[in-house]
Order: structure tokens, then C-alpha cells, then sequence
């Protein structure tokens, strides 16, 4: 069944979205109180909206909001203000400046904005949130599914519909039955985070449980499970897109790559992929905010998301944690409470 997307109401305040967006881009850019803004523009590809890095006043008309804008823009911020701040070591200390980022963020974006400051990567005046609602973002794995494969070569939006032309036939689509999964179980598509607020709050995009998927992933057999992960990582060829694209991953190096001690193979060997991926999303404890940008930039199509909803879902009912929910929700890896429940640890079925 389809997600009802929009109310008409909600597609006017998206479609006006992108006007207002260019235009404060302007005035912050012009006043110079951010010195770069993150946001995204038309890719060349149907379907495709890319990050970009806006500079000038002049070059904001470029800067797009739509259903194509997939990625979790907090993963360059995180970027631009490290690399500056190494440059600055290589200046004068009379002579080093500061660089503000400005950056548009939907919930997901401000959650991990929201961690990055709490695992103190930048200050909060180091960076300018421009918050938008969100509505969900296409899947294009499902768009493929519903015109069998077939290369898209024309798309185009108007209010909740997609309008795709391949070799064979036009088609118009519903946007609520192509939106990526974790879009339609998002209880924060809402900034949680901003400076500045675009548009009016979008409706709560949570239609069915958020956790429905993990509960029937935790219903089989520990032998059933561990198949099931054996599975979907033989389909990982180790291309590090996911981490490349995860916000929260920013270690100058990767557990990965370290050769003292050696972690993990390099190599394509099974059990090499299973410790990365199983190592990889322990690191995401209390740190996922469900974006879904590992998933949607993994070529082979791995199931990662059960697993890291899974080590969600495990925070919320044990800790309380909502990773990025807020400045104040420490990820319940990084703080201690003496009324924290131990139970679990020495029997599991206790914090059921």
C-alpha cells in the first residue's frame, strides 16, 4: 500500500522550499556569516541530486530541494571544518581564521549534526544549519523494480507523483510506494537543529512501526539470523561506500586500514568481510541516525539496515536513546547513569 506523502498544502510548502532556499543562501553568503554552504544541486543523471559547495552569492541558484536529494550532507561539514582547521596549523597563529559551514539539513542531517557535536568534531558556532522539512527521498532500486528495469532516461517531479520515460514506455508513479524504507518509518523529519527554518514542519512520515522489520528479523533462530547475515555479506565487495558515506564515520584511520595491530584482512576472504561489517556497525551504537545513505550507495544492494536498526532499537529500549534526538541525549556508549539497567548483560532475557 502507498504512504500518503503530501496533504496539497504540504506540496505547495515544498514546492516554495527551493525559491526561499536560494534566496537566504544569497543573503548569508553575501552578509558573509557563513563562508561556505553544503546543500545540493541537479545531478546530470535522471533522478540524481549531488552535494555541492556553494561559495559565492551568485552561484546559489544552483541549490535544488527535492525528492532526489539522498545523501546526508552532515558528512561534509565534518570534512570542510576538519581540513581547515588542519590547514591552519601550517599559519601563523596571528593569521589563522575561522570557517563557518553552513549546510541544509533535513531531520536526519540535524541528528547527526546533533552527534558530531556531542563527540566534539566542531563547536556549535562553527556551523549554520539551514533546516528544511522532509517528505522521504526516492528509492531507486524501487523505481527499477516498477518499470522492470528499464534505464530511466527522462524524470521529473510534480507534487507526490514521478513522472519516469524509458526506451519502452512513460510512466507516473506514486511517490508514497518509491520511498526509500527508512524514510517511511522516520519519526524525525523535522530538524531537530537549526539557525534557520525553512518552510512549515512537515507531517510525521511514521505510518507503520519503526521497528517492524527487526522484530521479525529477531523471531528466527540464531542459526536462521546468522544465515541470513552470511547472506547479505557475500554480497559485499568491500568498495567502502558505506562507511565513505556514513556521517559518523570520520576517523582519520580506519580500524580497516590499521596494519599495527592488523584488524581485519584486506582481502575479499568471507570471514575478513564479516568482521568488518560486524565491527563497523558496533561502531554505529547510539551513532545511526537511520539515513540510509550506506544503503542507498551500496552497489551490491546489502541488507545493512536490519542490523543497524537492530543495535537501534536496542538503545531506545534499553538506554532511552534516540541517536542525535538532541544535544542532551548523550549515545548511551559515551555516558554513565547509576540507575542504568544491567540485567541484559548477565541475562539477556531479563531485559525483555
Amino acid at each position: 500500500m502507498d504512504h500518503e506523502l503530501h496533504t496539497s498544502e504540504e506540496i505547495k510548502t515544498v514546492e516554495n522550499v527551493e525559491k526561499k532556499l536560494r534566496e537566504e543562501a544569497k543573503l548569508l553568503l553575501a552578509e558573509k556569516k557563513i563562508d561556505v554552504l553544503v546543500g545540493y544541486e541537479a545531478g546530470t543523471l535522471p533522478m540524481t541530486a549531488t552535494p555541492c559547495f556553494i561559495t559565492a552569492p551568485e552561484e546559489a541558484d544552483r541549490l535544488v530541494w527535492n525528492a532526489f536529494c539522498v545523501q546526508n550532507l552532515a558528512k561534509f561539514v565534518q570534512d570542510l571544518i576538519s581540513l581547515h582547521r588542519e590547514s591552519q596549523q601550517r599559519v601563523k597563529p596571528e593569521a589563522r581564521t575561522r570557517k563557518v559551514v553552513g549546510v541544509v539539513a533535513r531531520g536526519c542531517t540535524t541528528r547527526s549534526l546533533v552527534i558530531q557535536l556531542q563527540e566534539r568534531q566542531f563547536n556549535r558556532d562553527d556551523i549554520f544549519v539551514i533546516g528544511v522539512p522532509c517528505g522521504g527521498y526516492v528509492d531507486k532500486r524501487k523505481v527499477a523494480a516498477q518499470v522492470a528495469g528499464q534505464e530511466v532516461r527522462e524524470a521529473s517531479l510534480a507534487g507526490d507523483r514521478l513522472s519516469v520515460k524509458t526506451a519502452g514506455e512513460a510512466k507516473t508513479l506514486s511517490l508514497g510506494g518509491i520511498l526509500a524504507d527508512n524514510c517511511l518509518t522516520c519519526r524525525f523529519n523535522n530538524p531537530v537543529l537549526s539557525d534557520l527554518m525553512i518552510g512549515s514542519p512537515a507531517s510525521a512520515m511514521a505510518s507503520e512501526s519503526e521497528y517492524a522489520g527487526v522484530e521479525a528479523h529477531e523471531k528466527l533462530s540464531p542459526a536462521d539470523r546468522w544465515d541470513y547475515f552470511e547472506k547479505e555479506m557475500a554480497k559485499c565487495i568491500r568498495c567502502n561506500a558505506c562507511r565513505q558515506a556514513c556521517p559518523s564515520c570520520y576517523c582519520r584511520v580506519c580500524f580497516a586500514e590499521q596494519s599495527q595491530p592488523q584488524w581485519v584482512g584486506v582481502s575479499e576472504d568471507e570471514t575478513d568481510t564479516q568482521v568488518f561489517q560486524i565491527m563497523r556497525l558496533y561502531h554505529m551504537v547510539g551513532r545511526c541516525v537511520d539515513c540510509g545513505s550506506c544503503v542507498a550507495v551500496c552497489p551490491m544492494g546489502v541488507d545493512l539496515r536490519t542490523f543497524l536498526k537492530k543495535l537501534d532499537k536496542d538503545a531506545f529500549e534499553l538506554f532511552g536513546n534516540r541517536a542525535g534526538s538532541s544535544l542532551e541525549d548523550l549515545p548511551p556508549l559515551s555516558q554513565f547513569k547509576e540507575d542504568d539497567r544491567e540485567d541484559f548483560i548477565y541475562d539477556p532475557q531479563k531485559a525483555k
